[in-house]
């Protein structure tokens, strides 16, 4: 528990941040939206930017919208535990002060505008598209092996692979019945059907050209130690591609 003079003076940081009794509604949310997303953290309100204490009382209509926030503006619903604590205002009359006290959440939250922030340093940041999809799949919200390729066709997957893999695990089935029923691994959307990642990259012709990353590339060097410039020691350098099981 922080003490009120570490409230009023220590630097806002990656689990802390002081906010003023007039902060509104909304704009509470993407601070503890930002904190649930990242390591969780402490947001205390009746505190002003400066480390005056304001306080909270007589403001009841705002506290009670304030406490809200967790259900009315996150999505889905955030774990915050509330604490009041007495002080004595800047000036000089008992006063109270509200700590929202955020757990780390192993889900991604929204605010009310289904926009997604992550608390870095002392700042909340409102995170791109592809940010988003990162902290989803770090989550494990969503498994990024099982998104549909929508750019590969069926007709992408090496249904030979298909077969020989079949065979392996004392499958009778046809191997494009064991790839979307037994391995679950092509899907339909709007009424097409779909390879996911985990099919192109276990059964494609050439997943490379989908995933140009997913390739392994092996090196060896002479001696012990990497070197680089006019002492490059490298004496065997071998690309390997094509499908998972392939390169292994």
């Amino acid at each position: 528990m922080y003490t009120i003079d570490e409230l009023r003076t220590m630097p806002e940081n990656q689990i802390f941040e002081r906010k003023s009794i007039r902060i509104e509604p909304k704009a509470l949310a993407i601070h503890v939206v930002a904190f649930a997303n990242a390591d969780g953290g402490t947001i205390v309100v009746g505190i002003s930017d400066d480390g005056q204490i304001e306080g909270i009382n007589g403001h009841q209509q705002k506290i009670n919208e304030l406490l809200r926030v967790p259900f009315d503006f996150c999505s889905p619903t955030t774990k915050v535990d509330f604490e009041y604590m007495d002080l004595i205002d800047k000036y000089g009359n008992d006063n109270r002060i509200l700590l929202l006290i955020i757990q780390q959440s192993t889900t991604v939250h929204a605010n009310q505008s289904d926009e997604v922030y992550y608390r870095v340093g002392d700042k909340s940041k409102k995170l791109t598209f592809d940010e988003r999809m990162q902290l989803i799949y770090d989550k494990g919200d969503m498994l990024y092996e099982n998104i549909y390729v929508k750019t590969a066709g069926i007709n992408e997957i090496d249904m030979e692979l298909v077969t020989q893999y079949a065979k392996m695990m004392d499958s009778s089935k046809p191997s494009y019945e064991f790839l979307s029923e037994s391995m679950k691994l092509i899907g339909e959307e709007e009424g097409k059907r779909y390879p996911k990642v985990a099919a192109v990259l276990l059964f494609g012709k050439n997943p490379q050209a989908y995933f140009p990353c997913a390739r392994i590339r092996f090196l060896k060097y002479e001696g012990t130690e990497e070197k680089t410039g006019t002492q490059m020691n490298i004496i065997k350098d071998v690309m390997f591609e094509g499908s998972t099981l392939q390169m292994l």
